[in-house]
């Protein structure tokens, strides 16, 4: 669990880098303007964080779902070769995934003085703005939709529908709370991370309010993972004596 962490923490790390500093000097300089460059580059690695991050959750959730459903077999299991090969194959797939979105933005041309509501250059965004046919990049990112998001949420809900079935036939209340408390600071991320990023797609489709969007969109990027850390934190014993022993 502390190996998945640790990777997920740098995910954390690299996904609020992409986009924070940026909004801090344009906070401090009273101007909003980015360079193509820098504005694909910004975009490239918030696609690769988002996306590791969210293959990660999903192997965090299998990794729950073997410990909870097969107990006696995890150290079997889940060994350091595995481990060091699901973590793996999550960053090649949201580099591969990062490298297709951003070079498809190449193709497409666009105008002047070109505003994003966002205080980052969001994919869908950015695509709007352009003056090209963009076709393919609305097919492309439905289909990174359902690859990266749909696919990975589809092995979240399976893994909790097993442990859901796992921890009803456990005949002992013990066992049950310790299962749920196993689970709950994993299942609290992940409903952090796809309610926000639900959360600010739903607004600037309902909205036409730039600061509202632009209010979602800071909740989306910096909330989850500023709160993250402190999740996993309280799992942890002498957090929890340090917080009690402060009152």
């Amino acid at each position: 669990m502390y190996f998945f962490l640790s990777n997920l923490c740098w995910a954390d790390i690299g996904f609020t880098s992409a986009m924070v500093p940026k909004m801090i000097v344009d906070m401090q300089s009273h101007s909003r303007v980015i360079s193509y460059a820098g504005c694909l580059t910004q975009m490239s690695f918030f696609v690769l964080f988002a996306c590791i991050e969210d293959m990660l959750l999903t192997v965090m959730a299998y990794d729950r779902f073997v410990a909870i459903c097969h107990p006696l077999h995890y150290t079997v299991i889940m060994n350091s070769w595995l481990c060091g090969l699901l973590v793996l194959g999550s960053w090649c797939i949201s580099v591969m995934g990062s490298l297709l979105e951003t070079l498809t933005i190449l193709r497409l041309s666009f105008c002047t003085d070109l505003e994003i509501p966002l205080f980052f250059c969001e994919l869908a965004q950015v695509i709007q703005l352009t003056c090209s046919d963009t076709l393919i990049n609305n097919i492309l990112i439905y289909f990174a939709a359902c690859i990266f998001g749909g696919v990975p949420l589809s092995g979240i809900i399976l893994s909790y529908t097993q442990i859901t079935s796992c921890v009803l036939r456990m005949p002992s209340a013990s066992g049950k709370h310790k299962a749920v408390s196993t689970c709950g600071s994993h299942l609290s991320i992940v409903l952090l991370f796809y309610g926000a990023g639900l959360g600010v797609y739903i607004s600037s489709v309902v909205t036409d309010s730039p600061r509202k969007t632009a209010v979602a969109s800071v909740m989306y990027s910096v909330f989850p993972q500023m709160v993250n850390p402190f999740i996993y934190s309280l799992r942890n014993k002498d957090m929890k004596n340090a917080c009690f022993s402060l009152k």
